[in-house]
């Protein structure tokens, strides 16, 4: 299987990363849920105002989402396949046809998320990336640009 065919089955299987952010000059990671674009144009998280990592990407856009294939018990763990992608954050309205699209699309991915919707501190924030880094198993390493990523999603 070629690399643009292993990153669309990771995109798609897992669906929790690791978001860092920078919190008062030094990193930080926080585990979230993600929901990437069909064209891996962007990478969606939900999340609420009161957790550091939104006030973090509030003062500060520049993040990076980190998605690991799940963990299998394999004998070599550097084995798993592995994006970072870095990029910049903006919140997007809680209202309108894009909110009411991509609330649909969240929640066919997530269904027992809906009560969040129903939370005022609830939103959508857009990781639109610059750059990534897809290590497709031990030595097979891919650096791509943001059009790579949206070349790699069409199959």
């Amino acid at each position: 299987m070629d690399a643009d065919a292993l990153l669309r089955d990771l995109l798609a299987q897992e669906r929790i990363a690791h978001l860092a952010t920078l919190r008062q000059g030094a990193p930080m990671a926080s585990m979230t849920l993600y929901l990437p674009a069909p064209d891996f144009s962007a990478f969606h998280v939900h999340v609420s105002r009161l957790a550091w990592h939104t006030q973090d990407m509030a003062a500060d856009p520049r993040v990076a989402l980190s998605i690991a294939q799940a963990d299998d018990g394999r004998a070599d763990p550097f084995t798993l396949m592995r994006v970072t992608i870095g990029g910049d954050a903006v919140q997007l309205p809680n209202e309108g046809a894009g909110f009411d699209s991509l609330k649909a699309a969240w929640l066919a991915r997530f269904p027992e998320q809906a009560i969040n919707f129903g939370l005022a501190d609830f939103s959508f924030w857009r990781i639109a990336p610059r750059e990534a880094r897809f290590v497709a198993g031990f030595g097979r390493i891919h650096n791509l640009s943001a059009a790579d990523l949206i070349e790699a999603s069409r199959g």
